[in-house]
């Protein structure tokens, strides 16, 4: 169950499929989903807007993945998930943030992908500290990739910041 840590644009990743950290409109917004939307193109859009809601203005609930072609994107497929905003850690944002890795690994399961990125979810504007936001990726990929054992699954946390980069693996170092 290989796990790496990446510096790098989750745009220009060449995987069956990368992962969105997107708001519950999948609209596009700032940060790595404003990149990924940029980067595929319009038709990302396009798809997005195709999606049921879930309630008004929310294609994606907090937690849970859907998933789009990756249009221009080196990567096959994006795989949209909304992370928790962080209020502190005592409303369930570890459980939240947990569901978003192992919904986006089911939904690779489902499509008999092997290979996927995961950017910093909810790292950003949602306010999740790194460290914290870093130990529930790893320790929730391990567990659901050893429950399931895909041994060959390959993961990629891909960070845009070599600090970021940093607290990731040191993360799954520690793990």
């Amino acid at each position: 169950m290989p796990i790496d840590v990446i510096h790098a644009d989750i745009t220009r990743l060449t995987r069956d499929a990368i992962v969105n950290a997107a708001n519950p409109g999948l609209l596009g917004g700032g940060g790595v989903d404003g990149a990924i939307h940029r980067a595929a193109g319009p038709a990302l859009l396009e798809a997005c807007r195709a999606l049921p809601e879930a309630a008004p203005g929310v294609r994606c609930p907090t937690g849970e993945a859907r998933i789009t072609p990756g249009f221009a994107l080196p990567a096959r497929w994006v795989i949209h998930t909304v992370g928790p905003v962080w209020h502190g850690g005592d409303e369930g944002e570890a459980e939240l943030l947990a569901r978003c890795h192992r919904n986006a690994l089911r939904l690779l399961r489902e499509r008999k992908l092997r290979t996927i990125a995961f950017p910093a979810i909810s790292c950003g504007v949602y306010g999740y500290p790194a460290a914290q936001a870093a130990a529930v990726a790893v320790a929730t990929l391990r567990d659901a990739l050893a429950a399931a054992d895909d041994d060959d699954l390959a993961v990629t946390l891909c960070c845009f910041s070599d600090a970021m980069r940093a607290v990731f693996q040191h993360a799954l170092n520690a793990a």
